[in-house]
């Protein structure tokens, strides 16, 4: 019996670069796990989440986040959330499932996304250029998610903190998502 070991990938096989005011860098030590409310299940849903990661369930287009594994909650359709935490390894579902028990329906969704953070000054810039959602803090502050397309390619919008955004596409077109963020970097109008 041959004697060797298979190893993952990553979408992208950990990329990170530095550009003038900003940084991409793909993310890879988090997990994605969907969130499916059942029927007239949410009551149970939301002391679930007050016991075990000590937030509430979030508005659309608006996040909660947890200190407990860096987790945060968004909802992408009406009783349907993203659960997005701290983790490596193949049993995110079990990990969300014995904090949540039967309050819900999951599916990790871990290896169908890329997940790309943007940080530096420059982030909302390079956003400017490919994104079609308002990210003025004004209109999309810190907490804030949006599922739009970006360069043809669906995407979703996380606005961490001042200057850094997550971004999540379809892992299938991770090559073509990642060369739309990096000509954008390359083609940022220097400040006047």
């Amino acid at each position: 019996m041959p004697d060797y070991t298979l190893t993952a990938n990553t979408p992208l096989d950990g990329f990170s670069r530095d550009f003038v005011g900003v940084s991409i860098k793909e993310v890879n030590d988090r997990a994605i796990v969907s969130i499916a409310v059942p029927k007239d299940g949410e009551k149970e849903l939301v002391n679930a989440l007050a016991s075990s990661y000590q937030i509430e369930l979030p508005k659309t287009g608006m996040l909660s986040a947890s200190s407990r594994d860096n987790a945060v909650l968004f909802s992408m359709a009406q009783d349907q959330y993203f659960f997005i935490f701290d983790y490596e390894g193949n049993a995110a579902t079990s990990t969300v499932r014995n904090d949540l028990g039967e309050a819900v329906y999951l599916t990790d969704q871990s290896d169908s996304y890329v997940m790309i953070r943007l940080s530096g000054i420059n982030s909302r810039r390079l956003l400017a250029r490919i994104c079609p959602v308002d990210i003025h803090p004004s209109v999309f502050p810190v907490g804030s998610v949006a599922r739009t397309i970006m360069e043809h390619l669906g995407a979703t919008i996380i606005h961490e903190d001042e200057d850094s955004f997550l971004l999540l596409s379809a892992r299938s077109s991770a090559h073509s998502f990642l060369e739309a963020i990096e000509t954008s970097a390359v083609n940022i109008e220097p400040i006047s």
